[in-house]
């Protein structure tokens, strides 16, 4: 009965018309075949890779630019700078130069009334004496901008032109830290670094006589060296050693001065008008520059050709362009970072020094220039972001009750009604009915 009721097997053969693959081997079909491109398309595709390059280069480039907007401001202040000394160099050339102070007073009368007119002219608030919250600033700027001012043109009267600069040269080191004491401002290792490496390089284009000789610029007579002086001083020493020891005191003084005026500045930021500050600095000057001459019972030297005119203007007009884009920049950028860029005002000097006056740097003036240009360069483009972009951080740790009230009150939107004490009240017992259930919950498992 059980094999009558068994039904039988057949087993399933493929039929002769099914095919199988070889065993171990792949099919492939065929891809079609890519269309011909004509020469128009071609160049359609070398016109799309080239605008991606340079969509991607000019990003960078306006990256780099906007990521040292006041390096660069301080930078090419540095380069009328050096126009305005052309200027002063040109006019001390004369038979009759023109003193000293006499200059200073003629720079900063311009300097001021352009700035007054200035801030008029676009309605600028307070023209006369700033911000009411930063008007300690403004005048700790112009009292200690007119000692570092004051400093140098003192030193010159004993020291050399090129011990006299190195000295200067001081306050962007001091500044940096300055800035990290004072205002708490970042100043890294590398920035240290490389404002010693600039500095080295000034010592190497100035060549105090102290470390290479008294005479500090080779292949020049001492007629010629005395001509390309900037401030009207004979650039050897002079006086007794007790004035020359007090000169370098003044000098460093003066480099005080300077510190104190780039930090106010920094610490001013957005505050004020750049106009501000320039009004503060240039009414200490004018101020001290006419006392001076009173006291000292100076001459003045009335211009008599129209290049003198022409010089003075230029030497106005170049400071306040100068000074402008100095205090820019010194907003926008680091106290210790932005004065890096102060060491490039000899590689301006170099080069009209060369164009006006025909005197070709030695070698070690290129070096330092090279040192100096090196130095930049690399702070320039070893700047971090401000507000570098990072990847938003989700945390799923409770914040505690606290915390969590603190960020609600912190983050409140005023044009939200606030809850009805009775709603709050509900929903606590309704939080705390639930939390009762689960702790019932948790122990009938139990």
């Amino acid at each position: 009965m059980m094999a009558a009721t068994r039904a039988s097997y057949t087993a399933l053969t493929p039929e002769l018309t099914t095919t199988f693959p070889p065993s171990g081997h792949i099919t492939f079909t065929p891809a079609p075949e890519p269309e011909q491109m004509t020469p128009w398309d071609s160049k359609n595709t070398l016109k799309n890779r080239f605008l991606t390059k340079w969509r991607s280069s000019t990003g960078r480039a306006r990256d780099l630019v906007e990521n040292n907007a006041g390096l660069l401001l301080v930078a090419a202040s540095q380069f009328f700078f050096s126009l305005m000394n052309v200027a002063v160099k040109a006019l001390n050339n004369l038979d009759e130069p023109v003193p000293t102070l006499e200059l200073v007073f003629v720079r900063m009368s311009i300097t001021y009334i352009c700035s007054i007119i200035y801030m008029y002219l676009w309605k600028v608030p307070n023209p006369l004496t700033g911000p009411p919250g930063v008007r300690l600033l403004l005048a700790s700027r112009g009292f200690f901008g007119f000692f570092g001012l004051f400093g140098i043109y003192y030193s010159l009267s004993y020291l050399s032109l090129s011990d006299a600069t190195v000295l200067t040269f001081l306050a962007p080191l001091f500044t940096g830290v300055a800035g990290a004491i004072f205002l708490k401002e970042n100043f890294s290792r590398k920035e240290l670094i490389a404002g010693l490496c600039s500095f080295a390089g000034v010592v190497l284009i100035a060549r105090p006589q102290i470390m290479f000789g008294s005479h500090p610029m080779p292949g020049l007579s001492e007629d010629e060296f005395e001509g390309i002086d900037g401030v009207g001083v004979v650039p050897a020493e002079k006086g007794t050693p007790a004035q020359r020891l007090v000169a370098v005191g003044i000098a460093l003084l003066g480099v005080l001065g300077a510190t104190g005026a780039y930090t106010s500045l920094r610490a001013i930021g957005r505050r004020a008008h750049a106009m501000h500050s320039l009004t503060s600095f240039s009414q200490w000057c004018v101020i001290v520059s006419t006392v001076g001459m009173i006291v000292k019972h100076q001459a003045v030297v009335i211009p008599k050709r129209a290049d003198w005119i022409a010089m003075l203007i230029m030497i106005g007009a170049f400071g306040f362009i100068a000074q402008a884009l100095l205090t820019m920049g010194l907003q926008r950028e680091t106290a210790g970072r932005g004065t890096m860029a102060v060491y490039i005002q000899i590689i301006f000097a170099l080069a009209l020094e060369r164009i006006f006056f025909h005197i070709v740097p030695s070698a070690l003036s290129i070096t330092g220039t090279v040192i100096i240009m090196s130095s930049a360069l690399y702070i320039a483009v070893t700047k971090e972001r401000a507000n570098p972009k990072q990847p938003t951080q989700i945390s799923l740790e409770y914040p505690g009750e606290s915390a969590l009230e603190e960020g609600l009150l912190e983050h409140h939107d005023e044009s939200l009604p606030l809850e009805a004490p009775k709603q709050e009240k509900e929903e606590e017992e309704r939080l705390e009915h639930g939390v009762l259930v689960l702790a019932l919950d948790e122990r009938s498992r139990r």
